[in-house]
């Protein structure tokens, strides 16, 4: 009688653990099923974010009314004048807008390319991040074409007070930034971030 006991307890204690690994496996493969949607997430999150840099490379971070609205924080003038020719100069400065370019090649990861810095909304920096492999210069066709031509001579028409100086890389003619001086409007700067993007997107 006892060794039937001992036997129907045995029995009761395995059924009770094939239950606890029943509900482990049920668990485990509910985590598994989690873990995959997780990663299918993060994967359109990277998606998501490689189209952000993309749009990066042409648009500031900000939108328009995000940009005055800092700008206003910082300077503190108010938002219409920002629309009125008379405002001092002396009141814009310590305002800098950035921007920032990526290059686009697929299947490889996004590297940053070159910064634009508008400062005081008088004068721009472009700084290329990689000089010695970007190999930029003054005297190549795309420079002159798409750069000078597209951008810089055709603000000068306009504004004949602009003014350029290049510095390069280390001992070479490879330009490693950009200075632009008495930039009259937001307009320009997006022209020459334009041209500098197509610029980069030249020199592959």
């Amino acid at each position: 009688m006892v060794r039937l006991m001992d036997q129907n307890q045995e029995e009761t204690e395995t059924q009770k653990l094939t239950r606890i690994l029943s509900k482990l496996q049920e668990l485990y493969h509910f985590k598994r099923e989690q873990l995959e949607k997780l990663k299918d997430e993060i994967e359109k999150l990277h998606e998501l974010i490689t189209e952000l840099n993309s749009i990066i490379s042409t648009q500031s971070f900000m939108t328009a009314d995000q940009m005055f609205s800092k700008l206003l924080n910082e300077s503190k003038i108010s938002q219409k004048d920002y629309f009125n020719e008379n405002v001092s100069v002396d009141n814009l400065q310590g305002t800098s807008i950035k921007r920032k370019i990526f290059s686009k090649e697929k299947g490889s990861e996004e590297k940053l390319l070159c910064i634009l810095n508008f400062n005081d909304f008088k004068d721009i920096e472009i700084k290329f991040l990689h000089p010695e492999k970007q190999k930029i210069k003054e005297i190549s066709e795309d420079f002159r074409n798409i750069f000078l031509k597209g951008a810089l001579i055709k603000i000068k028409e306009e504004n004949p007070n602009l003014k350029v100086n290049y510095d390069y890389y280390k001992d070479t003619d490879f330009i490693e930034y950009i200075k632009i001086f008495n930039v009259n409007s937001i307009k320009e700067y997006d022209l020459i971030t334009e041209k500098v993007q197509e610029l980069l997107a030249s020199e592959k």
